[in-house]
């Protein structure tokens, strides 16, 4: 493996072979691929997926999670699911507001919540995945306001409250993903420390 990629995935996967997080890393760009390729939408730029974010920023920590997303979109756009020269665009919404809001909360979360395996599973896996979905939500109702697409009174009515539905999916698959990660691979897990949310409970 050339050395940029042994450093890439060593630095979030320490406790893993090069190959092993490699093979989980690219496992997941490609399912993402997938869901988000299946999405639902009312108008032209008013589309709604599954996000995957949250579980892709607890697994992989996030910057391979950023990168990770960043080709997901590159496979969309590619196959003409989503607009070209709205790439960048897409890609700090969906990427890096997803994937920032996901480590935020974790982050808020360790630091001033009991390290509590239940908490790590409902809190990150759970809450984590539904606030990362809303808040790409709102923060695409707020470009799309300020670009001119569509009317600030249309999007809050009409586009924006499906991502709280959205949400709610989004935390019932990501806590489950997260559940069975932690219980049958916590290695793959880069935010889950035994010692710390396991020693003494």
């Amino acid at each position: 493996m050339p050395l940029f990629a042994r450093s890439l995935f060593k630095a979030p996967w320490g406790r893993l072979k090069d190959s092993e997080a490699m093979n989980v890393w690219l496992g997941m760009v490609v399912l993402l691929t997938v869901i988000w390729s299946l999405k639902a939408g009312v108008k032209p730029g008013l589309a709604f997926h599954l996000l995957g974010a949250t579980v892709f920023t607890l697994t992989c920590g996030p910057h391979l999670a950023f990168v990770g997303l960043c080709l997901v979109l590159l496979g969309v756009t590619l196959n003409g699911a989503a607009g070209t020269l709205a790439y960048a665009t897409n890609a700090l919404l969906l990427a890096g507001v997803g994937v920032g809001v996901a480590y935020l909360f974790h982050r808020l979360a360790s630091r001033f919540l009991p390290p509590h395996f239940f908490v790590y599973i409902f809190v990150n896996g759970f809450l984590g995945a539904a606030f990362s979905a809303i808040s790409v939500g709102f923060a695409a109702t707020v470009f799309l306001s300020l670009s001119g697409a569509y009317t600030w009174e249309y999007l809050v009515s009409d586009y924006f409250p499906y991502f709280m539905l959205l949400g709610f999916s989004e935390a019932w698959l990501s806590g489950m993903l997260i559940t069975l990660f932690v219980v049958y691979r916590p290695n793959w897990v880069a935010t889950f420390d035994d010692s710390r949310y396991l020693a003494n409970k």
